[in-house]
C-alpha cells in the first residue's frame, strides 16, 4: 500500500521530523511504501504571493490508500501550514484512513493538538484510525540519534495495522461529488 507522511510544520528545528522519520521506518519495514509530505515542498497563496503548488499536493492524495499525520502541538493545537494544507485538497480525501501521530516536549505528547485536528479530518470524511501514537518529551526521546524507547515501535505497528486494515475494507465512492448526496 501507498501511506504517505504528512509532516504538520515547516519550522526550522522541528523535532518532529524526527517522529515522521521514525514512522517511515517502520512503515517501510512493514513492506509499504511511504514519504514524508513536508510543508516546506507547498507554497500557497495565502503565505508568499507566489502561485500555488497545490495541484501537485492533490494529485499526491489523490494516489494514496492511506495516510500518517505527525503533527506537534502548538498552542494546544496543530500548526496553521498542516490546516492551510489539508484545505488544499478535499475529494481527495474522502474515505482514506488516516493515523495521527501527536509530538510534544510536554509529557502529554500533542494530545491536544491530536484532539484540535479529528474534527477537522472528520470533515474531509477521512476514518481516522483510533490508535494514535504521542510522541512526549520528544528532544528528549529522539536525542542526537534514533529513539530511545524502543516501544513506540509496537504503537506505530498498531496504528498503521488499524489503517491498513480500514484501507483494505473500503472502496472509495469515486463517483461521489460534493453536494450530491448519497
Amino acid at each position: 500500500m501507498n501511506i504517505p507522511i504528512i509532516l504538520g510544520t515547516g519550522r526550522e528545528g522541528r523535532i518532529s521530523e524526527r517522529a515522521a522519520e521514525y514512522v517511515k521506518s517502520v512503515i517501510v519495514e512493514s513492506g509499504h511504501n511511504t514519504e514524508i509530505i513536508d510543508p516546506r515542498d507547498y507554497k500557497f497563496l495565502f503565505t508568499d504571493n507566489e502561485t500555488s503548488r497545490g495541484d501537485g499536493y492533490r494529485e499526491k492524495i489523490k494516489n494514496v490508500d492511506a495516510l500518517v499525520i505527525v503533527t506537534p502541538e502548538y498552542n494546544h493545537s496543530f500548526p496553521g501550514e498542516l490546516k492551510i494544507l489539508l484545505d488544499t485538497a478535499y475529494e481527495e480525501y474522502f474515505y482514506k484512513p488516516v493515523g495521527i501521530c501527536g509530538v510534544s516536549a510536554s509529557p502529554f505528547g500533542g494530545a491536544r493538538a491530536v484532539e484540535q485536528l479529528k474534527p477537522t479530518l472528520s470533515e474531509l470524511r477521512m476514518f481516522i484510525g483510533r490508535e494514535s501514537v504521542f510522541f512526549s518529551s520528544a528532544r528528549e526521546l529522539f536525542g542526537e540519534a534514533e529513539i530511545k524507547d524502543k516501544s513506540f515501535k509496537g504503537r506505530v505497528k498498531a496504528m498503521l495495522d488499524e489503517i491498513v486494515l480500514i484501507a483494505g475494507k473500503v472502496k472509495p465512492l469515486s463517483s461521489f461529488k460534493t453536494g450530491e448526496g448519497f
